[in-house]
């Protein structure tokens, strides 16, 4: 297969999928290409986005087509209208204890914390951040929880190596989480503006 009809193929499958796309699930999907060609294709695609607002990235062990950070702010205004739940404080300590410390067990991370942490973990798992990872071998075999997929994507990670340190896993928690209510508190500022406007009598 030549290089621009595969680079086709791999565009069109990136930008209908709603996630990253793992190499192996490429070779899946286009069993006859040869080893290298893959990568080959993406670079001529890259090459081919230098001069637009998005690019192909390697995050979360795969391959996505996200746009540019110089664009963050067009983007961001975009979805303010929607709702978004921030984590609280508790989660974001316990997110960063897991991403740095897993597998970890509930136990260990209390023992971290000093408090109760049953609710925050059971959040984190509802938000697909964290995930069971096996158990323990010790009394009892408590649960071993670690960071899943959704972790990588949430931060742009590609894979657990790209981990800064915790201290600087807890500062882009609080600025991702800040960041969101930045963006709430916007979106209810304008939305009460616009109720104002609309209660305002007419002076005519």
């Amino acid at each position: 297969m030549e290089t621009q009809e595969l680079a086709k193929i791999i565009e069109a499958l990136l930008f209908a999928a709603d996630r990253p796309i793992p190499e192996r699930r490429f070779k899946e999907l286009l069993p006859d290409v040869r080893n290298g060609q893959l990568e080959e294709a993406i670079q001529h695609l890259q090459e081919h986005y230098r001069d637009h607002a998005f690019q192909i990235i390697r995050v979360a062990g795969g391959y996505q087509i996200v746009t540019r950070r110089e664009f963050h702010n067009w983007v961001r205004a975009l979805y303010t209208s929607r709702t978004r739940s921030r984590l609280s404080r508790a989660a974001l300590e316990t997110l960063a204890i897991i991403a740095y410390k897993q597998p970890v067990s509930r136990i260990e991370i209390e023992a971290i914390r000093g408090v109760n942490s049953d609710g925050v973990i059971g959040t984190l798992l509802e938000r697909n951040l964290i995930e069971i990872k096996g158990r323990a071998e010790t009394v009892g075999r408590p649960l071993l929880y670690g960071t899943t997929e959704e972790f990588l994507r949430y931060f742009g990670l590609n894979d657990l190596s790209e981990l800064p340190k915790m201290e600087e896993i807890e500062a882009m928690l609080r600025q991702r989480e800040e960041s969101r209510q930045a963006e709430s508190e916007e979106s209810s500022e304008e939305v009460a503006s616009e109720e104002e406007s609309d209660t305002q009598p007419d002076a005519t």
